[in-house]
């Protein structure tokens, strides 16, 4: 297997890289070669100020078996190799590999990063990889084997919804008690007289949708503080590129002529991502949140969605709506 660094996206095939993704341990929106392009090129809102590119890819004649999409930047006062996406904004990330090239594209790689960076590292602190990765179980081997540190941790949960295209039945296993509230909700804002409506974006105006959404989701404190100018850069440019590669999914919630509410999510792989959100604080007495999210999860249903992935955070409604927990994992491999 030849292994090669590159110093610029540019230098990959866009559609290779992607039809690798396809059959790779780990297909997210977040490993595609457009969001981690986009990432990069904003260094995640401004999250990362220093970084350097190790793009990694391996061949074997001629047919691309792995990428290892990887930056090294000054962390915890320390070199690391992280994976691109780290930390805040891509919820799950993973080396693009398939399953059966795994473990050897795996070990070529440490020992090409051992070998070529030596100096430049001393710890791969790999975030939210999923807690299915077969590279959980490779690293921990791969760490024994070399005599080097492994420690790994829970990092995050990321509730799921399974969905098998009924929605009363749906509902049935979600806690009676917080059913009747999901229905009543529903049932207040259909009465309430108010021209309550949800509808999917169609980006007639992409700029304009972006506005709207971005006005809703500062509508919350903390996420309007999050929302510094280079943030909101790298949203728009998430957004964006969405929606320019098909995996989009922006609806809204409206009443008295206003959007009241958004959701923000990624179509892909036939299920739903629920990416982010926001609401009108002066609506909240029609549970725009809620509402909303009914609705998205009875879409779901009846177009064939498996599953609704809430992905990172704990927040309470993602519960009552009858989420169950996964988790995302973060992975330290020190070599010294």
């Amino acid at each position: 297997m030849e292994y090669t660094l590159h110093k610029d996206f540019s230098e990959l095939n866009a559609q290779e890289w992607n039809d690798l993704l396809k059959d790779s341990v780990s297909d997210t929106p977040f490993l595609r070669h457009e969001y981690q392009r986009g990432w990069w090129e904003h260094r995640g809102g401004g999250e990362w100020q220093n970084a350097q590119l190790i793009l990694v890819t391996a061949r074997e004649d001629g047919r691309l078996i792995g990428i290892a999409p990887l930056f090294i930047a000054e962390y915890e006062t320390k070199p690391a190799l992280l994976l691109i996406g780290s930390i805040e904004i891509s919820d799950y990330l993973d080396l693009i590999v398939r399953m059966d090239d795994h473990s050897r594209f795996l070990t070529g790689l440490l020992d090409f990063l051992a070998s070529s960076f030596a100096d430049s590292w001393s710890s791969l602190d790999w975030y939210n990889l999923p807690d299915s990765s077969p590279t959980l179980a490779a690293l921990k081997a791969e760490s024994e084997s070399r005599g080097w540190t492994h420690l790994e941790e829970i990092y995050r949960p990321t509730p799921r919804i399974a969905l098998n295209g009924d929605f009363d039945e749906y509902l049935s296993r979600v806690e009676k008690k917080q059913r009747h509230e999901i229905r009543r909700k529903l049932r207040r804002a259909i009465e309430s007289e108010r021209g309550v409506r949800w509808f999917i974006s169609d980006m007639s105006d992409p700029e304009a949708e972006i506005d709207a959404f971005l006005t809703l989701m500062e509508q919350d404190s903390n996420k309007a503080g999050f929302l510094r100018e280079p943030m909101r850069t790298q949203m728009r440019e998430v957004i964006r590129t969405a929606h320019e590669n098909g995996w989009l999914w922006l609806a809204f919630l409206e009443a008295d002529g206003q959007r009241i509410a958004a959701a923000l999510n990624f179509d892909y792989g036939n299920k739903l991502w629920g990416y982010n959100a926001g609401v009108n604080r002066e609506f909240m007495d029609l549970s725009p949140g809620w509402v909303l999210l009914a609705h998205i999860l009875q879409w779901c249903c009846e177009n064939g969605r498996t599953e609704f992935d809430f992905m990172r955070g704990d927040e309470e409604y993602k519960y009552r709506f009858g989420g169950v927990n996964k988790y995302v994992m973060r992975v330290r491999v020190i070599n010294q």
